[in-house]
């Protein structure tokens, strides 16, 4: 009796962790060779393990990312493909996100880009970090929404405080002027502080032209191209009926060249 009501008060202080790890003890006749202090020890840690568990789910869901199964274990490094899983695994065990580093992903359509993206988004949230992917060309109607709401300048420090901003498709739809300053606006705030993945087909020696205007232009990619981490995909065929056969895995024939202004990677 005592023991129910404890499960229950440990429940009602949100400690389900624990609750269910005292459950697990009582049906483990061996557990009475422990003493309280290792005991509690093991219900203390599996709080905390669950704890974490859910924080991951959490972050995972809120992150929308658009393969939110791609992971980088999945990813194809066999001979030939291009892809080296000690420059991948470096950049996702690297602190690209808490010293305000681009990841800047290009390639041709198909070839993998946002599946790599969602990858080391979904990496992230893994590691405790929030995540935010948006799609760059519905970008200019959703501020639009948000302006009219009057809820831009909200979502504008929600999103400032994002660990990982996802901006997919980048480039590949006209900007307009009102589009283009807000695009700044978020940039400027993520700068030297949060992590940003960019996936583009357009090369970045491009960018400029497509961004427009001159000052905003020098402005954006001053702060975008300060710290990179540039990976090149390439493939003669696209992925996406392999990657909805696959679970999203990567199969991309690829040359990375990831390069860090200011960190080895």
């Amino acid at each position: 009796m005592m023991t129910q009501q404890t499960l229950t008060q440990l429940r009602s202080l949100k400690l389900s962790g624990m609750a269910d790890a005292l459950q697990a003890q009582m049906a483990q006749p061996s557990m009475s060779a422990l003493s309280f202090e290792e005991r509690l020890g093991l219900l203390v840690q599996q709080e905390s393990a669950s704890r974490d568990d859910r924080r991951r789910t959490r972050l995972l869901s809120l992150a929308h990312l658009k393969y939110p199964q791609a992971a980088i274990e999945d990813i194809d490094t066999r001979t030939g493909r291009g892809i080296e899983r000690s420059q991948i695994t470096s950049l996702a065990l690297g602190d690209w996100v808490k010293t305000g580093h681009t990841v800047i992903i290009t390639g041709a359509t198909g070839s993998g880009k946002t599946w790599l993206a969602c990858a080391l988004g979904q990496y992230a949230c893994r590691r405790g970090h929030s995540v935010t992917y948006l799609r760059t060309p519905r970008l200019a109607e959703e501020l639009r929404v948000l302006h009219g709401a009057g809820s831009f300048g909200k979502w504008l420090l929600q999103l400032a405080k994002t660990d990982v901003l996802i901006l997919d498709d980048w480039a590949l739809a006209t900007l307009d002027a009102s589009t283009r300053a807000d695009l700044l606006e978020v940039i400027d705030d993520r700068a030297a502080h949060r992590g940003t993945i960019i996936t583009s087909q357009l090369p970045v020696e491009h960018w400029h032209g497509w961004i427009g205007d001159v000052t905003i232009a020098d402005a954006m990619l001053d702060r975008l191209l300060e710290r990179t981490h540039r990976i090149t995909l390439k493939g003669e065929k696209s992925l996406r009926s392999v990657g909805a056969k696959s679970e999203q895995k990567c199969t991309a024939v690829a040359n990375v060249a990831a390069t860090a202004h200011g960190e080895v990677v």
